[in-house]
């Protein structure tokens, strides 16, 4: 599943792809952070006065978030049940625990 959210200054495209926000069909962010909750808003805001959450490094507006996070929770409800599927989600949350504790 492909969701376009926008297209960039520079000619990128910005689509949700399965799980993920993609730059350029490259994963970006598994989830969005409101701008408020950011650490680095403020030089946010003055780059992108519209921006109200991140994806990763991309900035998006209240309009293009609300595209996405629709897109990634519909993809979080499409769960595959075969053992293929939990077997992919099995795999991601060991490299995601893995990743987090400093292990590349």
């Amino acid at each position: 599943m492909t969701i376009h959210v926008k297209t960039t200054q520079d000619g990128r495209k910005v689509e949700v792809i399965d799980d993920a926000v993609c730059l350029d069909g490259r994963p970006e962010a598994t989830k969005l952070v409101p701008l408020i909750e950011h650490p680095n808003r403020q030089a946010i805001l003055r780059a992108l006065p519209d921006a109200t959450h991140m994806a990763g490094r991309i900035a998006l507006t209240l309009a293009e978030s609300a595209v996405a996070q629709d897109a990634l929770n519909a993809a979080s409800r499409d769960f595959d049940a075969s053992p293929g599927g939990i077997a992919r989600r099995l795999q991601a949350a060991i490299y995601n625990k893995a990743r987090m504790d400093g292990i590349e």
